[in-house]
């Protein structure tokens, strides 16, 4: 072949390619010494360790033969200043160091070995790769395959074909040259694992030697030392098991015996009997005493079969004694009333009560009972069915109670307007026939129904407050009592039981699987009873608040089931309450009000939804009574005749009561009304409020010289006729603080309604807002209406009134400011009941309808003044005809005018009727005005005209000097002397200054 051997046949062969090899391996080890720095630290770290052992030279194996290690450089020491070190003193660390050192050394210089063949060949078989053909290295070559054969071999002449197989031949030779430099570059290792696998081998079969001679031994020292002993514990053990297999059947034999014995006292009712029984099988089966004994597998199931017997015992005997014996209680309660029994409602009369042996006995009987269900952790589960229970027993028994105390009661018929259209069907069954003998009831026997059904409830609410307290005093106030360990053990125990209840969803498991727990906790509450701090403690305690948390439900729960029967009767007759009296519905208000604050009481919270249905009603009663009360005023004031009428003792009771103080009351009743002239005729107003003309001014004084006129108005006629039958006596006022107001019927029913009003709020506190609403839309509407009546004189189409005079006039002011006074003291009286939120706002609106009736008064006042005006300047246009008679020399009269004479009637007609009616302030302050338009009209009238003659002088001084008569005489607060002074004075002393000196 022609390629040539490879000269370099062994591993340590210098040749040039090698020495080139090692100038390249030095070249990359320096180039890459700063790459491997850390590889390089982590060497020296572990070769300079001098306790590692022989194991630790598996690492060097697995280092990359990519990277080249450098070789080994040892470590430079510099002495430090003042230290003297020599070679010896490193004599203890290179001792156990250079046998790894040695070893390392080797491995570096064979792996350097194999880099630079690897670097000088790049790989054996990648060298082959290269020379050899890639067909030849498949898995699948095989020449009798036809494809590949025509792939090796292409030719087709024997010369070609010769020189194939030659080139096979090299290929070959190629190989085999490469796998023999790569074996003989392996070889030393080779033979060194070979050698120490030989040593091994060695060191197993000495091993297996001094194993066999161990075990003879062994053997000889069993027979001779060890056999005697070995049979002497054999026997105590059998002797043991035989003891354990004794104590088994011993065991069995109980539990047995303990089923039994738990069957009979289940049977016989024997609860705490049968719960200690239960305890103790429940400990064994939680222990491993039984455990693998197939006769005991359906122990569980027949100890959670006995404890659902127990419960439901245990549940029925609590429910029989806390429930089920208040029937005959119902029973005589309804008797009572069917027979006509009187039962008070007032004071403690009719609260139900327990004595103290009756609680003890009831006491005694719950106690073995409900330490029974704590036991079981079934106290909180049967105080919820008692709950439930409770409050389906009080629905019924209200219920029930209704519908017999109906056929006793009888369905006496109310006003048709009570029931027409009122019938409902009752939510829970009942019939729309009991509805309607509910609304049919007269109040009086709705009232005696309530005060049934109160009692039944009482009695079964003061039943379940017994059993919550003796329930409580069982929990928590029994120490001293013989029975409180047992309490203490079994709350101890239900805790534990209801706990693991809760972490498990299994109930059947979870009543079992407690005895480490119940002995724990038995323990604790019996031996141990400070230690409150412990998990056990804890959970007593929440227990204990559990069962008392459902047992203060239950009472509520009863109470809130009374209270939804209770409204429910009331709902029934919503649409007739509210048209009551205001007593017969203060009668049904407060048996209510009774009836929730004894059972709140008993249940320790509110009740919102009888108090809700309470409220509504109250208001709904307010609503109609104020509607009522608002038509009725509207009717009675469009029927007003404005006529004074006498005051009945009734209405002057009701102000005194309500408005007066004691020391008021005494000199009202030690006053004495003065003598009042009766009324006269007065200026009269058309329908739209102006002055009259001047023939009916001529008629009313042609009537002056008899009686005066009155209004029409047969009540009025009546009243003034039998004034003068009597003498002539004043009408009978009413008074308020010692000032005295004369009164119209309007008047005196605004009194009455307002009254009526304050003791809707005294009954109802609760609404005394709506009460102030009410009273202030009802002052409104007389203020509004009274002046549209008067001031705008609608009387005279409403009424039949053919003029408003000057004493309406008066009237209408006397009512106004009798109701403008004592609003001040409603305002008083209503708001000590008004929430001081709602004050506010309130207070505003009563001040502000004050306000109103005093705009109202003085406008009153001013019409008086105006129509007094309007008359002297009609009288004062016909001065211009007077002064031409003044002027004719032919009259000779000395008498005022006709013109003064009308004036000074008309005032003092005005004055008469004003002094009567009004108080004296207000006289005189309407007719202060009145003076000062007499002194400028009059002056300015008389300064106009042309007076030329003595005579026509002469006249005009006597109407002058007539009139200022009738000014002196008129009512005035003036302090000038003489009264009344003005500006016509001081035009009489400039105009007829002389004749007056003379």
């Amino acid at each position: 072949m022609d390629s040539q051997p490879s000269r370099s046949s062994g591993r340590f062969e210098t040749s040039p390619t090698n020495i080139t090899s090692n100038n390249f391996l030095t070249k990359s080890n320096s180039d890459t010494s700063s790459s491997s720095t850390h590889n390089t630290q982590s060497l020296a770290s572990i070769l300079n360790n001098p306790h590692a052992g022989k194991s630790d030279g598996f690492w060097w194996w697995s280092t990359s033969p990519s990277l080249p290690t450098p070789d080994f450089l040892p470590l430079s020491i510099v002495p430090k200043p003042g230290s003297n070190i020599r070679q010896p003193d490193f004599k203890s660390y290179l001792s156990p160091i250079s046998d790894p050192y040695a070893r390392f050394h080797d491995i570096q210089q064979h792996t350097r070995f194999e880099s630079l063949d690897n670097q000088n060949d790049q790989n054996a078989l990648v060298a082959c790769l290269k020379e050899v053909p890639a067909l030849y290295f498949k898995e699948d070559f095989e020449l009798e395959d036809g494809a590949t054969f025509k792939a090796a071999c292409p030719f087709r002449t024997t010369a070609e074909n010769s020189v194939m197989q030659e080139k096979l031949s090299q290929y070959l030779d190629v190989v085999e040259l490469h796998l023999v430099r790569e074996i003989s570059l392996r070889s030393s290792s080779f033979f060194e694992a070979q050698g120490q696998l030989e040593d091994l081998n060695s060191k197993i079969v000495e091993g297996c030697d001094r194993i066999r001679e161990l075990k003879e031994t062994i053997r000889l020292l069993d027979d001779n030392l060890v056999g005697s002993a070995r049979k002497v514990q054999e026997l105590n053990v059998r002797r043991r098991e035989l003891i354990s297999l004794q104590d088994k059947l011993k065991l069995i034999l109980y539990v047995d015996q303990a089923l039994s014995t738990l069957n009979l006292l289940v049977a016989s009712a024997d609860c705490a009997g049968a719960l200690d029984v239960i305890d103790d099988l429940q400990n064994l089966l939680d222990g491993d005493e039984l455990a693998g004994l197939h006769c005991f597998r359906h122990v569980r199931d027949q100890l959670t079969a006995s404890i659902d017997s127990i419960n439901s015992i245990l549940s029925a005997e609590f429910m029989r004694i806390s429930i089920h014996e208040t029937g005959d209680l119902d029973a005589s309660i309804t008797s009572e009333f069917k027979v006509g029994a009187t039962i008070s409602m007032n004071g403690e009369g009719h609260e139900v009560k327990l004595d103290e042996e009756e609680t003890s006995n009831l006491r005694d009987r719950l106690l073995p009972f409900v330490i029974g269900l704590l036991r079981t952790a079934k106290l909180p589960a049967v105080l919820r069915i008692y709950r439930d229970t409770l409050t389906s027993d009080m629905k019924t028994a209200i219920k029930m109670a209704v519908e017999e105390l109906l056929r006793v009661l009888g369905a006496q018929p109310m006003d048709s307007d009570f029931v027409a259209g009122e019938r409902a069907v009752d939510a829970d069954g009942g019939s729309s026939s009991l509805a309607g003998r509910l609304r049919s009831l007269l109040p009086e026997s709705f009232v005696h129904l309530l005060k049934a059904v109160f009692l039944i409830v009482q009695a079964h609410l003061a039943q379940a407050s017994q059993v919550k307290k003796a329930i409580e005093w069982i929990l928590c106030n029994l120490d001293g009592h013989y029975a409180a360990d047992s309490v203490a053990a079994a709350i101890a125990l239900g805790a534990a039981a209801s706990e693991t209840a809760h972490e498990t969803d299994d109930q059947v498991n979870s009543l079992l699987q407690l005895s480490a727990k119940r002995n724990s906790a038995k323990a604790s509450s019996v031996h141990g009873k400070g230690n409150d701090g412990t998990m056990t403690s804890t959970l007593s305690r929440n227990f204990r608040a559990d069962v008392l948390r459902e047992n203060a439900e239950a009472v509520f729960a009863a109470c809130d089931a009374a209270h939804g029967r209770w409204a429910k009767v009331l709902g029934v007759r919503a649409p007739i309450h509210p048209r009551l009296r205001l007593q017969e519905f203060l009668n049904i208000y407060n048996i209510t009000q009774e009836f929730i604050t004894a059972t709140e009481k008993i249940g320790g919270r509110l009740g919102y939804s009888i108090r809700g249905t309470l409220q509504s009603q109250a208001k709904a009663f307010i609503d109609f009574q104020h509607e009522s009360r608002m038509a009725r005023m509207r009717a009675i004031l469009d029927q007003e005749k404005w006529a004074e009428i006498d005051v009945p003792e009734e209405f002057q009771a009701i102000v005194t009561s309500l408005f007066c103080s004691e020391s008021e009351t005494r000199e009202l009743a030690d006053e004495v009304s003065a003598d009042i002239a009766p009324s006269s005729p007065e200026t009269f107003l058309s329908s739209d409020g102006s002055p009259m003309t001047e023939s009916g001014l001529q008629k009313i004084a042609r009537n002056t010289q008899h009686t005066d006129s009155v209004p029409s108005d047969s009540t009025a006629q009546i009243n003034e006729t039998n004034s003068r039958e009597r003498g002539r006596s004043s009408p009978k006022l009413i008074f308020f603080r010692g000032i005295g107001y004369h009164m119209v019927n309007c008047g005196l029913i605004l009194v009455k309604m307002l009254s009526e009003y304050i003791d809707m709020n005294n009954s109802l506190p609760g609404l005394s807002s709506e009460v102030v609403h009410r009273v202030v839309e009802i002052l409104k509407l007389f203020n509004t209406r009274t002046c549209q009546l008067v001031l705008g004189a609608g009387a005279m189409q409403v009424s039949g009134l053919k003029s408003i005079t000057s004493k309406h006039l008066a009237l209408a002011s006397q009512v106004i400011s009798l109701t403008y006074t004592i609003i001040p003291e409603i305002k008083r009286i209503l708001f000590l009941k008004v929430p001081e939120t709602r004050k506010g706002l309130l207070i505003l609106e009563v001040d502000r309808v004050a306000q109103d009736y005093k705009v109202h008064r003085d406008e009153i006042h001013s019409k008086l003044v105006q129509i007094m005006r309007e008359r002297l300047l009609v009288h004062l246009r016909g001065l211009p005809q007077i002064v031409e008679s003044w002027n004719r020399p032919e009259d000779s009269d000395t008498q005022p005018s006709q013109i003064a004479r009308s004036i000074t009637k008309e005032v003092g007609l005005l004055q008469r009727v004003l002094s009567r009616t009004l108080h004296e302030l207000d006289v005189q302050a309407i007719f202060r005005q009145v003076v000062a338009i007499f002194h400028s009209q009059i002056s300015e009238a008389f300064s106009h005209l042309d007076i030329s003659s003595p005579q026509a002088k002469k006249k005009m001084y006597c109407d002058v000097q007539h009139i200022l008569g009738c000014i002196r005489s008129l009512p005035s607060d003036s302090k000038s002397s003489p009264p009344n002074w003005g500006q016509l004075d001081e035009f009489v002393a400039k105009k007829f200054g002389e004749e007056v000196s003379q």
